[in-house]
């Protein structure tokens, strides 16, 4: 075993310590960014919103992908604001 997996001693099952460490569910998401979580449901509806995955009934964001997004609106923005008019 490494130092990221241990036996529960409840369960006996092996626990993958930092698994979802880079993961966080609609709701973190939402209060971080200053939005609801309906309206991070309705991006992923209309897929404009951050990238996600499903896990049954359960919406995880990966941290990286949500600065990649968010860097992404950033560049998206200030593109069009070197097209001067002449």
């Amino acid at each position: 075993m490494t130092d990221q997996t241990m036996i529960t001693a409840e369960t006996g099952a092996i626990a993958h310590e930092g698994l979802l460490d880079d993961w966080m569910p609609r709701k973190e998401l939402a209060g971080i960014i200053g939005i609801s979580a309906d309206t991070l449901k309705r991006w992923e509806t209309r897929r404009i919103g951050p990238p996600c995955i499903r896990i049954g009934r359960k919406v995880l964001y990966r941290r990286g992908a949500v600065r990649d997004w968010l860097l992404e609106q950033e560049n998206r923005k200030t593109a069009g604001r070197g097209r001067a008019a002449r």
